[in-house]
Order: C-alpha cells, then structure tokens, then sequence
C-alpha cells in the first residue's frame, strides 16, 4: 500500500485526486461490503445494501451543500456533456429563448448543443479575451422572454471562477459546477438548477449530479423526449429507473463522508484558499518569468493557469515537474501552457511541493 509520501503529486484535471482515505476504504470494502460476500460492484441496485448506499449519499450531498426540500438531487450518466442537450430538451419551449453566458470552452458547447433544440442568445462572451476574466454583475442583462439564464460556475480550461452569481429574477438560473461544486459553500436556492459530472470533487468519472427546483421540473417538456432524457424519470423513480453506476455512487458517497469529516465546505474552503495561494503568490512574485492567464479578480481555486516566460523554458519547466514527480500539469490541448488542478482532495503538500519547485525553476533559469 502506498503510503502519502509515495503517491504523486496529482494535478489532473479530470479524472483528478481522491482522497488517499477514501480509496483505502474502498480498497477494504472490494471484496466484501458489508459482510455480503460481495463486492458492492456485484449487488444489485435493487438490494436493501445498495439503497443504503444510495439514500445516504443523497442525504449527505443535501446536508453538505444545504439544499433546500424543494430540489430534488439525481444520480445520473453521461456527464455534464449530457446535460448540455438535456437542458434545453427539457426546459427550453418553442416561444422562449435562452441565455447562455460565454467564459470559456465547456459554456460554448453547451451552447451549441442547445441551439440544436431551440433559439438561443449570449449576453456576454469572454472570448475576446480569451476566456481570461467572469463578467461583472453590472454587464449582464437578460430579455423578458428568457426560458432560462445558463452559466459555467468554472472553467477549467482557462482558470476562471465565478464567486457571485447575477440575480435572475423570475428567470431560472442554471449553472453547471462540474469543477468547483463542494470546493466552497453556494446558495444553492439562486438556482433553478445546478449539474455536476463527479470527477473533479465528487468521486470518479461516470456519475453525473443533478440538483433540480421543483418548479423548474413542474415545467419541463415531457413530450417527445426520450424516457432516458426526462429528469421527471428520474425523479420518480429516486435516479433507479435503470441500473445506476452503483460503484460510482459509493465512491461518491465516501468522498461525501470525508468531506463532514474535513469540517464540511467551510473547512474546505479555507484549505483550498490557502493551497491556490501557494501558486499564484509564486506567479505573482516571479516578476514575469510565470504569467497567469486568468485577471485576478476572476482567478479559480480549483485550476491555476500558467505560461513560463518562453517556449522553450515552458516545455523544459513541464518536462523537469513530470521527471519530479508532478502529474498533469501540462494546459489543456487546446490552449497549451500549464495547468494546476487542485482540487478538494489534492494536498496542501503537494501544493507546497509544487511552488517550491517553481521558486526553484526560476532561480536556475533567470
């Protein structure tokens, strides 16, 4: 088993670290869960075992992210990829137009996805800045004939973070917080509804988080849509209409138990703000030869990005941090430069590892 000391210093993007205690249990519980004689990948989702499993995950997500007994939270597939062309197939009608605020990679899919079922328009777009920056309150207004107002919580491509949300009146806000959902307390009652694929601070990939209002449901679009696709399906039958990633949702609900365990989002805040801090006060003291991307005011906690003075020193910086042990730190394919995810469960240590491995770059290399 390996010890703290020799796991890597994680820094993926997604699928990202879960906490070395949470896997420890799992790997106890494989092969016998709970005195079964079997593994929990091996129950039935119809088992009174699972069921425990399944509500207490439920519970626990409500009382971490203090959710309201008007929204209903469904397990479901298909990552938030799913969810872009779920959205509008549901709660997107034919006389109504809905808005979709631009920040970065994943807010442009969804667009494009919803375009595919209905009229859309964008009342703010990043992208002429390349995604550096969250729009201020001040710059968004929405038209009066609004189905729903869609935003990007995180962008993980390009490290920006929304940290107050436009109020949206009558209109429904939709916000999918794939990569900072859990990482810091939201009120969760400014929106109609909040999705989340898992692999960033949730669990392992294949399970997808859906906390949806009520009367946001009350309105969705039954006809025509796919069983699969109606949430109004997975409410009814507590997200058991098919066979659920079982083993995905155990592993979710440890990391939710880890989670109180930490203290709950509070604690969890705190240590993230001191962990992100590590990097971009080395950025920001390196007078240039490190140069984040996101404007301050709009930099994530969740994913730091980063050139290095030039090319050449960049591609040597990345390949020195792998030789040293660093994982995943290498931008997104689509923009390149470098890229820390740190997440919930990766440590302060391994953040600490990382800015003094930067300070110690600089100094070799000015």
């Amino acid at each position: 088993m390996l010890t703290k000391a020799q796991r890597a210093y994680n820094f993926n993007a997604g699928p990202s670290a879960l906490p070395l205690e949470v896997l420890e249990k799992a790997q106890k519980e494989l092969v016998d869960f709970q005195g079964t004689g079997m593994s929990l990948m091996e129950l039935s989702h119809r088992s009174p075992a699972y069921e425990q499993v399944h509500n207490q995950a439920i519970a626990n997500l409500k009382e971490l992210m203090n959710i309201p007994d008007n929204y209903q939270v469904l397990f479901l597939q298909g990552g938030a990829s799913t969810q872009f062309a779920m959205v509008p197939m549901n709660f997107l009608p034919a006389d109504q137009k809905a808005a979709y605020v631009l920040t970065g990679a994943w807010s442009e899919k969804a667009n494009k996805e919803a375009k595919m079922f209905g009229d859309t328009y964008v009342p703010f777009t990043s992208k002429e800045t390349n995604h550096n920056r969250i729009p201020k309150l001040d710059e968004l207004t929405f038209e009066d004939n609004t189905a729903y107002v869609h935003i990007t919580s995180n962008n993980t491509i390009f490290g920006t973070e929304w940290f107050e949300f436009p109020d949206t009146g009558d209109i429904p806000l939709i916000a999918d917080m794939s990569s900072d959902i859990m990482s810091h307390p939201v009120d969760v009652s400014k929106f109609a509804m909040i999705y989340a694929g898992a692999q960033k601070n949730l669990g392992p990939s294949g399970v997808t988080v859906a906390i949806v209002r009520d009367d946001l449901l009350a309105r969705a679009n039954i006809e025509n849509v796919p069983t699969m696709l109606r949430y109004d399906t997975h409410v009814k039958n507590n997200s058991l209409y098919n066979t659920p990633p079982t083993f995905g949702i155990y592993m979710l609900g440890l990391v939710l138990e880890w989670a109180k365990e930490q203290g709950g989002l509070e604690a969890i805040t705190k240590r993230n703000q001191e962990k992100a801090a590590l990097i971009y006060d080395v950025i920001d003291a390196s007078n240039g030869f490190y140069r984040g991307h996101a404007e301050k005011d709009s930099r994530s906690l969740m994913n730091i990005t980063f050139r290095v003075s030039n090319e050449e020193l960049e591609k040597q910086f990345l390949a020195e941090a792998k030789a040293a042990g660093f994982v995943g730190l290498n931008g997104h394919r689509s923009v390149g430069g470098c890229r820390a995810s740190t997440y919930n469960a990766v440590p302060y240590e391994a953040c600490k590892a990382l800015s003094e491995f930067m300070i110690e770059f600089q100094k070799k290399n000015s």
